[in-house]
């Protein structure tokens, strides 16, 4: 009987991995009776990845895919379930929309960025906007729900709400709704309650059989889940790389002969090997995210290593500290390199290769100025001495090597093509004279080669596979070729991507240099620069870059602006899922509350997140409750009206985990136009139900202020989406970039945060504690806003 004995044991291994993924056993147990319904079922678990478990809101979302997913579309379930496994589709509202986006689009139409604009990814509704819409909703029905009472469609009210706000979570939208009928109609009467209609139950079953497919699942191109599958193993390393098309007529058509690449193959054992080589002479900047992304990452996905190799030629420019910072900042945005490098530790071999270059007639020592080549390279002509005998220049050459040829009088260059249509084959610079002691090499050397000589040599000596850089090098694709033509030595694959341009800064390290230099920021770490250490220090991790920039994708696509609200979301994508609630208040304005005793302290509970269970202690935290309270300066008015929410003369609202509180008087300045202090009566019953719901902090204590702290607001530090192409790009800085606020109060338990610790302050944003804080005062930034504020007609 092996036969029922194996299917048993597929039943109970089946019902076990149900179960796991947060389905009820009476589910789970229904689903096994199904054979179609459970093999559609552990594909999907098996798509999502989640055979170990997961949480029963995404289990019960998995389980509706299996069951509902249209059969025309099942090359897309796959995808589908990954946004459903990272939050991002999590209500079946967006799960709906996404069937009936893919019922509709076929294969060659599937766009994501149509695909997330269909389902509200990223769309977050909070609290108060589904409050108002549901008091909004009930003033515009409230006859006729007066009329029919407890018999109201409920149903109906419901789509009244998600018509204007689809993404709303449902189960909040019940609970105000529900909320607001007792609020309206009292206690349910028992006439209320005779012949409630009710709805016919819809059969699951014929759904079930409707929607499930027979065939077997087909998988998205591995294009689609793999960015990398664009580039080619190194054994296909014998094509033609480029074609250099010389003046002449000639063509040079630059490939790996058998032997280069056999001998290439033996000592790195067909294994994929990249580079990321930042120069040393500033911060690296999130475009630099993207490289690492491209490098890193398609070692790691090919099994093979990256090294991290210091392009550090020009001795000058180049410091210690920013070695030490590149160092941590790959480390930090989660890569490990291969082996770390630097292009001096290969100054003796680009030495004897340059020695080499020159005894085959295709370098020369030159005596021109720079303005001298700059004006013979716009005019096509050939330098003076570029036809001196061979060994004329190797002896020059030796002379400058051991110093004996003052700066600036001579430099090595490539004998390339002073005719051709591409302006990086004039002769690059190969050497010049540099009296000048190098951070890594020391005093040994006072020539050094230019990028445009050592990097493709290095790439050949390390036995790259990939050399991967922006699109701005493509012209120097022949160059680079050239060169390792002419000396017979191994050619990597080349390979150029898009780089990244965010709307709203600057990118380019001079310019980036010049705003530290000239103090226009304080500092490399400035929260308002797009450099990763200022974005550490705002507060955006690591994964929030790297989903970024993966979603951007790797393509030779030309060099289009990403609006900086792109990154932001994947910001707040991860930060409303790992950073816990807390309160503070920016602009505090004092309510003495009149019928509370001053020396009465109440603990309250507030919770850390929005779905914390009562019964998770570890998911609430306690603040203060007493008789005098802060709120937002500008959530009071002097006059109220229909759509203010807030506080106001003889208006009740509602302190969040507290009471409802009244404005019973208002204490103004001489000018009788400043509120200096508000008077209100709390309810201790919490019978009334205001619409406004505010945020608040109280005295701990009778006569002791809450925690003060420092905040520190930034914005976009350029007014414009493009400062980079204005001719006064410094004039055109927002001046409200950072805003300080010095005296700002927040709850005592935020007391024991540390730097880097990340916090949503209820109703005001995502902040992180900075480096500037003290054991006196915390200082935090505000990472980013709840809201993308700029494209919906704000700032």
């Amino acid at each position: 009987m092996p036969g029922k004995d194996d299917g048993g044991s597929d039943k109970e291994k089946n019902l076990e991995l149900f179960l796991k993924v947060g389905l009820d056993e009476r589910t789970a147990k229904n689903t096994i009776a199904n054979n179609k319904v459970t093999a559609n079922l552990t594909a999907v678990i098996h798509e999502a990845a989640v055979t170990d478990g997961c949480s029963r809101t995404v289990g019960n979302l998995l389980y509706t895919v299996a069951t509902k997913h249209p059969a025309n579309a099942l090359l897309h379930r796959p995808t589908l379930v990954q946004y459903i496994v990272s939050s991002k589709i999590k209500t079946p509202a967006q799960l709906e929309a996404a069937f009936s986006f893919f019922a509709t689009t076929g294969p060659e139409n599937f766009k994501l960025s149509e695909f997330e604009e269909a389902c509200g990814v990223g769309v977050e509704v909070s609290v108060e906007e589904i409050k108002q819409t549901v008091n909004e909703v009930f003033e515009e029905n409230k006859t006729a729900i007066l009329e029919q009472r407890y018999r109201t469609n409920v149903g109906d009210l419901f789509a009244h709400v998600r018509k204007r706000h689809p993404w709303a979570d449902p189960k909040i939208v019940k609970q105000f709704i529900d909320e607001k009928l007792h609020e309206l109609l009292g206690e349910r009467t028992a006439a209320d309650s005779e012949k409630v209609p009710k709805k016919k139950k819809e059969k699951p079953a014929k759904v079930e059989e409707k929607a499930i497919a027979v065939s077997t699942p087909e998988q998205p191109s591995e294009e689609v889940l793999n960015p990398f599958l664009i580039f080619p193993q190194p054994e296909e390393n014998t094509k033609v790389h480029t074609s250099v098309f010389f003046s002449d007529g000639s063509i040079l058509r630059c490939c790996n002969t058998k032997e280069l690449l056999e001998k290439h193959l033996s000592v790195t054992g067909g294994k994929v090997l990249t580079r990321f080589p930042p120069e040393p002479n500033g911060y690296l900047h999130i475009g630099h995210a993207k490289a690492m992304f491209i490098d890193f990452g398609l070692a790691k996905e090919r099994g093979g290593g990256c090294y991290l190799r210091f392009d550090d030629t020009n001795p000058e420019a180049e410091k210690k500290e920013y070695i030490d910072h590149i160092q941590e900042i790959v480390k930090w945005m989660g890569w490990k390199p291969y082996k770390i490098t630097y292009t001096s530790d290969y100054f003796q071999d680009l030495y004897d290769l340059a020695v080499e270059l020159i005894r085959r007639g295709h370098a020369y020592v030159d005596h021109q100025t720079p303005d001298d080549i700059k004006e013979y390279r716009e005019k096509k002509m050939n330098s003076p001495w570029r036809d001196r005998p061979i060994a004329e220049s190797l002896k020059l050459f030796e002379d400058m090597r051991r110093g004996l040829i003052e700066e600036g009088k001579a430099t090595l260059r490539m004998k390339q093509d002073m005719q051709s249509d591409n302006f990086n084959m004039y002769d690059l610079i190969a050497y010049r004279i540099k009296f000048t002691p190098h951070p890594h090499a020391g005093d040994k050397w006072c020539i050094y080669p230019s990028y445009d000589y050592a990097h493709c040599i290095v790439d050949s000596l390390e036995n790259i596979t990939h050399s991967l850089c922006t699109l701005e090098f493509e012209t120097r694709r022949a160059s680079y070729y050239w060169l390792l033509h002419a000396l017979g030595i191994y050619q990597p694959y080349v390979w150029e991507y898009s780089r990244l341009n965010i709307s709203n800064t600057v990118m380019s390290k001079r310019k980036l240099n010049r705003l530290v230099t000239e103090k226009w920021v304080d500092g490399w770490d400035d929260p308002r620069l797009m450099t990763l250490a200022g974005l550490r220090r705002r507060g955006v991790t690591s994964t929030a870059i790297n989903a970024f920039v993966r979603g951007i994708g790797i393509t030779r696509s030309d060099c289009s602006m990403i609006h900086l609200s792109r990154l932001e979301y994947h910001i707040r994508e991860e930060l409303n899922k790992t950073a816990p609630r807390s309160i503070a208040v920016l602009h505090p304005l004092k309510v003495v509350i009149t019928n509370l005793e001053a020396k009465t302290t109440m603990d309250l509970e507030a919770r850390k997140w929005p779905d914390a269970q009562t019964d998770d202690a570890s998911a609430f935290y306690k603040v203060p409750f007493s008789n005098t309270v802060y709120i937002e300066r500008s959530d009071f008015r002097l006059k109220d009206s229909k759509d203010y929410f807030g506080l106001a003369p003889g208006k009740s609202v509602l302190l969040r985990y507290a009471f409802p509180i009244k404005c019973t008087d208002v204490i103004l300045a001489d000018d009788k136009e400043t509120v200096l202090e508000i008077r209100a009566e709390y309810d201790p019953t919490k019978k009334t139900k205001p619409k406004g719901v505010l945020h608040w902090v109280a005295e701990p204590s009778p006569g002791v202020d809450p925690l003060k702290v420092e905040i520190r607001l930034f914005d976009r530090l350029f007014l414009s989406e493009n400062p980079a192409e204005l001719d006064d790009w410094l004039a055109d800085l927002n001046p409200q970039s950072k805003v300080v606020i010095p005296d700002a109060y927040a709850v005592p338990s935020l007391w024991g945060a540390v730097v880097g610790d990340t916090f949503q302050f209820e109703r005001l944003g995502y902040f992180s504690v900075d480096k500037d804080s003290t054991p006196e005062k915390l200082v935090f930034n505000r990472t980013v806003t709840l809201r993308d504020s700029y494209h919906k007609g704000g700032k």
